[in-house]
C-alpha cells in the first residue's frame, strides 16, 4: 500500500502525445506540445538534476502528471517550458515569439513562484501566500502547473538532505495539497499527502502502511463479494454501471487515527464506488442498494443536488454489508468522477469525442469552477495587513469550511466559525449592513451564533439600519472585517450627514418649524455664510460631526424668542455678576431647575416660585404647562464663566459593563462627573450621568461623543 509513483526516467514524448490524443484532437495543438518539448530539450542540454538523471525527465514527468488530469494543451506545453526561463538562456522576448503570449504568461507566472526561496519562518511563508494569490489571479493554471511541478519534485524527494524533505514536506501538506483540493484535483492532493507524511512522519507512515499490507488479502475479498452482490442487484434493475473498489490513502487514515480512533473502527476501509451514466440512475441505484443493505443513520450526502465549492458531485452512504461489514460507497455519473478525479484542470480540455460541449458553454462552466479563486483574488484586494492577509487565507481558503442555505435552498460557502453576519455579507454588503435579525432553523439567533454545517439561514433587515463597530469583533470572516471597517471610514462623512440632518430636523419639531419652509434658498446661503461652509450637505455634515451645534445653525435664521410670558416687562438689566440676570429685578435668589438642568446656551425661562426665589427652566422643559402665568423673561449672563450641573441618560445595547468606556470619554473632552447610575435591563443597561459642563456646546460635544460608540443606542439628556 505504499504508494507507487516515482519518476519515470524510460518516458517519451511519443507516450505524453499518446495520452494527450485521448482528449485532444486538434493536430495544431498538438504540434505545440511537441514543439515546446523540443525546445526545452534543447535549452536544459547538459544540465542535471540532484537525482543525476537529464534535467529534461522532471519537465516530461510534469508534463505526464498534465496529461492525467486533462490539462489543455498551453497547460502542458507550459509544463515543458516551464523552468527555461529561471534556468537556461532564454529571453522572454524569445520564448513569446515561439510560443505566443499566453504560453509565456504561463511559464512567467510558473517563474515568479519558483525564485522564492521557500521557508517556514513567518517572513517568507506571508510573501509565499502572496505570490501564489498573484499567480492565481493571473491564471489559474499557473498553480495546476505548480502542483505537478511539486508533485513530481516530492517523488524524487530522497535526492535532497533530510532537513530540507521536511520543509519540503510541510509546504507540499499545508499549503499546496489544500489548494489541489479546492481545485478538485483528488489525485494530486492524495499522493501530496502520502508523500508529505511520509517524509514528515515516515514512522507512522509505514505503520500505516504495513497494517494496511497485512489485513489486504481479507479486505480484497470482502470488497470483491460486496462488489458482485451489488453489481448483481443493479444489473436485476437494468441499470448499466460500473463498480470500483476505492482505495482508502494512508493520509486519510492517519487523520483518523490521530483523533482518537482505532485502526479497526475505520469503517471506510472498505469502499466501492459505482459509476452509472445518468443523475436519474445516481438516485435509482441508491434506492435500490438501500432495499437490501440498512444504511447506517447519518451518514448520508447528497452533494449532487447540493455541489462542493469545487464542483465535487457524488451520492455518499454508508451501508451495512455482507457479514456485517461497514461499506462506504460513492455512486456518481462519469462526468461527475471525472470532475472528482481531475478537477478544474480538465475544463479546459475541449473534448471531441463523447458530450462534447460548444466552447461558449465550456467556458461558462470554466467560470463557474472559479468561484474559489475569486474569493482569493477578493482577498488580496482588501487592504490589511501581511499578517491579517497569510490568517485569511489559512483560515477562509485552506481550511475547513461550513456550508449553510438560503431559504431558498442555495448553498453558501462560510469559513468554520462564522456568524450570520458574515452570512448577509456574503450574500450582500448591503444586506449585511442593513442587519437588524437572524434566524437559524426557524429560531431566532443573536447576530454572533456560531453557524454550523447545513444550517438554513434567513437575515432581517431594515433599510434604516446601519452597522455597529462592535460587529467587527463578532464576525470571522476577514473580508466581512473588512467591510465593515470600510463603512466606517469610506462612508463616515455619509453617516455624519444622515445624523446632522436628523437632530436639525428634531430641533426643528421641537420650535415647531417645517423643515421644507426653513431650508430656503435663501435661508440656506446665510448658514452657510455664517458657520463657513458652501452647501445644504456640508451644513448637515457640520451639524453630524459637531463642527457647529444644531441650535447654532438654526439660530442663524430663528432667533430664540425672548419670553413665553406675555406679561414679563423688559427692563435693563441692573445685576451684572449673577450667572442668570432676571429683567426688572436685581438681586432675587435664583436657581437652576433640577427638573430638567438647564445650561449656558440653553433657551430658558423664568418661573416666579412662592417664598424661594426664581426657578430657571429650560425653555421646552414640560413642566412650564403645568405652571401659572408667573413666569419672566431670563438671559445668561455671558460675563459668567462656570460649569452647570446636567444630567443625561446613556443607553446601551447590551449588558457589558461599559462604564469605564463611558469615564474615559467624558474625561477627555474636560468634563467632570459628579456621579453615575447604572440601570440594568433584561438585555442592556442605561446610564444615568451627572457631570459638570460649561454650556450646551459642550454638552452637545458630548453628546455626539458618546453616540459614536458602537454599544451606545442612544444619549439623551434627562427631562422629569
Amino acid at each position: 500500500m505504499v504508494p507507487t509513483s516515482k519518476s519515470r526516467e524510460d518516458i517519451t514524448i511519443d507516450e505524453i502525445l499518446e495520452r494527450v490524443r485521448a482528449y485532444i484532437n486538434d493536430e495544431d495543438q498538438l504540434s505545440v506540445i511537441e514543439k515546446a518539448y523540443l525546445f526545452a530539450k534543447e535549452k536544459h542540454e547538459g544540465q542535471f538534476r540532484k537525482t543525476g538523471e537529464p534535467y529534461i525527465i522532471h519537465p516530461m514527468n510534469v508534463a505526464l502528471i498534465l496529461t492525467t488530469i486533462y490539462a489543455d494543451y498551453e497547460t502542458i506545453s507550459a509544463g515543458f517550458l516551464h523552468d527555461v526561463l529561471e534556468d537556461c538562456d532564454c529571453t522572454l522576448e524569445e520564448m513569446e515569439e515561439q510560443f505566443g503570449k499566453d504560453i509565456t504568461k504561463l511559464v512567467q507566472g510558473v517563474t515568479k513562484l519558483s525564485k522564492i526561496h521557500f521557508s517556514t519562518e513567518n517572513d517568507y511563508l506571508i510573501d509565499y501566500y502572496k505570490k501564489i494569490i498573484v499567480g492565481m489571479s493571473e491564471d489559474v493554471r499557473v498553480i495546476i502547473i505548480k502542483l505537478s511541478d511539486r508533485l513530481h519534485n516530492m517523488r524524487t524527494l530522497w535526492a535532497i538532505p533530510p532537513d530540507r524533505q521536511k520543509v519540503k514536506a510541510r509546504e507540499a501538506l499545508e499549503i499546496l495539497a489544500p489548494i489541489a483540493h479546492h481545485l478538485g484535483i483528488h489525485k494530486i492532493k492524495s499522493e501530496l499527502e502520502d508523500l508529505s507524511l511520509r517524509y514528515l512522519k515516515p514512522d507512522v507512515f509505514y505503520d500505516i502502511a504495513e497494517k494496511l499490507n497485512k489485513t489486504k488479502l481479507e479486505r480484497d475479498k470482502t470488497v470483491y463479494d460486496m462488489q458482485q452482490e451489488v453489481s448483481n442487484l443493479l444489473t436485476e434493475h437494468h441499470i448499466p454501471h460500473e463498480i470500483k473498489g476505492r482505495a482508502k490513502s494512508i493520509y486519510s487514515i492517519y487523520n483518523k487515527l490521530d483523533k482518537g480512533k482505532k485502526f479497526s473502527d475505520i469503517y471506510d476501509l472498505l469502499a466501492l464506488r459505482i459509476l452509472v451514466h445518468t443523475e436519474q440512475e445516481c438516485y435509482l441505484a441508491l434506492g435500490i442498494i438501500h432495499s437490501k443493505f440498512r444504511p447506517l443513520p447519518k451518514r448520508f450526502k447528497d452533494y449532487i443536488a447540493m455541489p462542493k465549492p469545487n464542483m465535487y458531485q457524488s451520492l455518499h452512504t454508508t451501508v451495512f454489508g455482507i457479514d456485517g461489514y461497514l461499506f462506504e460507497i460513492q455512486i456518481r455519473t462519469y462526468d461527475m468522477d471525472e470532475v472528482a478525479e481531475n478537477g478544474i484542470a480538465s475544463h479546459w480540455a475541449y473534448k471531441e469525442n463523447g458530450g462534447s460541449k460548444s466552447t461558449a458553454n465550456l467556458q461558462s462552466t470554466t467560470e463557474q469552477k472559479l468561484q474559489f479563486f475569486k474569493s482569493i483574488i477578493d482577498l488580496s484586494h482588501d487592504k490589511m495587513s501581511s499578517e491579517d492577509f497569510v490568517n485569511s487565507v489559512k483560515d477562509e481558503v485552506l481550511n475547513n469550511n461550513i456550508y449553510v442555505f438560503t431559504p431558498k435552498g442555495d448553498v453558501i460557502e462560510l469559513p468554520r466559525g462564522a456568524t450570520p453576519l458574515d452570512f448577509a455579507y456574503k450574500i450582500h454588503t448591503k444586506v449585511g449592513e442593513t442587519t437588524v435579525g437572524a434566524i437559524v432553523n426557524n429560531s431566532i439567533v443573536p447576530l454572533d451564533y456560531e453557524l454550523k454545517d447545513n444550517d438554513i439561514v434567513k437575515i432581517n433587515t431594515n433599510k434604516s439600519s446601519t452597522p455597529s463597530k462592535e460587529w467587527i469583533h463578532m464576525v470571522k470572516a476577514t473580508q466581512t472585517k473588512n467591510k465593515i471597517r470600510s463603512f466606517f471610514t469610506k462612508n463616515e462623512r455619509e453617516v455624519y450627514i444622515e445624523r446632522g440632518k436628523d437632530n436639525l430636523e428634531k430641533e426643528l419639531r421641537k420650535r415647531k418649524l417645517a423643515f421644507s419652509d426653513f431650508f430656503t434658498e435663501e435661508n440656506v446661503k446665510k448658514i452657510c455664510d455664517a458657520i463657513h461652509v458652501e452647501n445644504l450637505e456640508e451644513i448637515y455634515l457640520a451639524a453630524g460631526n459637531g463642527k457647529a451645534t444644531v441650535n447654532s445653525i438654526i439660530n442663524v435664521v430663528d432667533k430664540i424668542k425672548e419670553s413665553p410670558a406675555p406679561k414679563a416687562v423688559k427692563v435693563v438689566p441692573k445685576n451684572i455678576d449673577a450667572d442668570i440676570i432676571v429683567s426688572g429685578i436685581d438681586k432675587v435668589k435664583v436657581s437652576l431647575a433640577h427638573c430638567c438642568h438647564p445650561v449656558y446656551g440653553d433657551a430658558i425661562v423664568g418661573y416666579i416660585t412662592k417664598g424661594n426665589g426664581i426657578s430657571v427652566h429650560r425653555l421646552n422643559c414640560h413642566n412650564l404647562s403645568m405652571l401659572e402665568e408667573r413666569t419672566l423673561e431670563v438671559t445668561w449672563n455671558q460675563n459668567v464663566n462656570k460649569r452647570y450641573l446636567t444630567c443625561i441618560l446613556v443607553h446601551t445595547n447590551n449588558i457589558e459593563n461599559r462604564m469605564l468606556d463611558l469615564m474615559q470619554s467624558i474625561s477627555m473632552l474636560n468634563i467632570n462627573v459628579d456621579g453615575i447610575q447604572v440601570m440594568s435591563k433584561t438585555d442592556k443597561i442605561i446610564y444615568e450621568i451627572n457631570c459638570y459642563v460649561t454650556g450646551l456646546e459642550q454638552l452637545e460635544k458630548l453628546i455626539l461623543s458618546l453616540s459614536k460608540n458602537s454599544y451606545v443606542e442612544k444619549v439623551e439628556r434627562t427631562m422629569r
